[in-house]
């Protein structure tokens, strides 16, 4: 597993870390059992400070996404329950001519991440006034 960190995302480095294991995992990238990098491996690659990493892999064991084994490391657990990997690819591969559409309409990364995160709390909110009208 490689990690990419952005500096001008605005979101912290431990974050991006968490976002990146557990998109991993959820697209099957990562299978239970996968061993992480450690976390001096994941310093080395990507010139972090070492308690970020920690952070991070205390966060996504916190949340059940890995579980650290001692003496012997740290490995991706069971993954949440999610559609299987045919539908994944399918919705995927619209996402990607949704982004497609974004580019030949002008709109650069930013504001396409800005319209599908609205998009999504629009979901959001609409599931939570269904809920709470019955």
């Amino acid at each position: 597993m490689i990690f990419h960190i952005s500096s001008r995302s605005g979101v912290p480095p431990y974050l991006q870390i968490v976002q990146q294991v557990k998109q991993d995992i959820r697209l099957g990238l990562l299978e239970e059992g996968d061993k992480l990098p450690a976390v001096r491996e994941v310093v080395t690659m990507i010139a972090i400070n070492p308690n970020t990493v920690v952070k991070a892999y205390r966060a996504l064991e916190a949340q059940g996404y890995i579980e650290k084994r001692s003496g012997i490391g740290t490995f991706a657990s069971k993954p949440p329950p999610a559609p299987p990997p045919g539908v994944q690819a399918a919705l995927l591969a619209k996402l990607n001519e949704w982004i497609a559409e974004t580019k030949a309409a002008g709109l650069d990364e930013e504001a396409a991440e800005a319209l599908f995160t609205t998009a999504l709390r629009n979901k959001r909110g609409e599931s939570h006034d269904a809920s709470s009208t019955n």
